[in-house]
């Protein structure tokens, strides 16, 4: 629970709060990251991941500043339960809609009476030492929910998703919502941008804060940033290692013909 606390610091921040998604089953990866990102995004949703693999990228981000959200494959509480149950700080779920879609979300990530989440905690309960009225209560205030605005529709019910109680932060998918426009591929399509635009200033107006995942180019970080996107996730595990990869690579070979000092 208190790495979801360094999460909701950043965001209170004027730094920007960055991460990036986790797709490797390798728990090494989040080991390895969480000495310089804020959290990691643990792709439940695209990426080819067993819930004890989850639960091992969860796991190694204890004792770091570095917060475990996991991104399930649906808004359905049997998908959330057990990813909650092993510690994730919080949930990313995809393709919201309707703010009946965002209230179903909030309530599987809680315990009664504000929620439907079943009892059944493992890690977050310290296997059984803690757990209780006391437990439940901090385990509703701590966790993380975010939805994925995705879908034309979703902007189109933006005003009422924003007044659901119990929601973190707002996380935008510009590609999934080009596609939804009949864009599909095309995220910097003008009608695309201007749906972001729309989120952006919505979410601006009550206070919500909004997440995006894009690449490393910094011109782009400082545009949504400016805009007032405040957490980005950075690509993927994958993309950073081949162009970390690539870029190590094109500096060797240049070198080897000699075409640098």
């Amino acid at each position: 629970m208190e790495n979801a606390e360094f999460f909701r610091r950043k965001l209170r921040g004027s730094e920007p709060c960055l991460g990036t998604c986790v797709t490797f089953n390798d728990p090494t990866v989040t080991e390895a990251l969480a000495t310089v990102l804020d959290f990691v995004w643990i792709d439940a949703e695209h990426g080819p991941l067993s819930l004890e693999a989850v639960q091992g990228h969860v796991m190694a981000t204890r004792g770091t500043q570095t917060t475990p959200l996991v991104r399930v494959a649906w808004n359905d509480p049997v998908l959330i339960k057990p990813v909650l149950d092993l510690g994730a700080a919080g949930i990313i779920v995809p393709l919201i809609r309707t703010a009946d879609d965002a209230r179903r979300a909030v309530a599987a990530c809680r315990y009664p009476p504000q929620g439907i989440r079943g009892y059944g905690p493992r890690r977050p309960a310290r296997y059984g030492t803690s757990g209780g009225p006391d437990y439940c209560r901090e385990a509703n205030e701590s966790v993380i929910t975010i939805v994925q605005i995705e879908h034309a529709e979703a902007v189109e019910n933006l005003d009422e998703i924003l007044r659901v109680e119990g929601l973190t932060t707002l996380v935008i998918g510009s590609q999934d919502l080009a596609a939804s426009l009949g864009h599909t591929a095309e995220p910097r399509h003008p009608r695309v941008l201007q749906a972001v635009d729309t989120v952006l200033g919505k979410s601006r107006d009550v206070g919500m804060p909004v997440g995006m995942a894009l690449g490393d180019r910094t011109e782009i970080y400082c545009q949504w940033h400016a805009k007032g996107v405040q957490w980005f996730a950075i690509g993927a595990d994958f993309l950073l290692l081949q162009r970390a990869a690539a870029e190590a690579a094109s500096q060797i070979r240049a070198a080897a013909a000699g075409r640098c000092g």
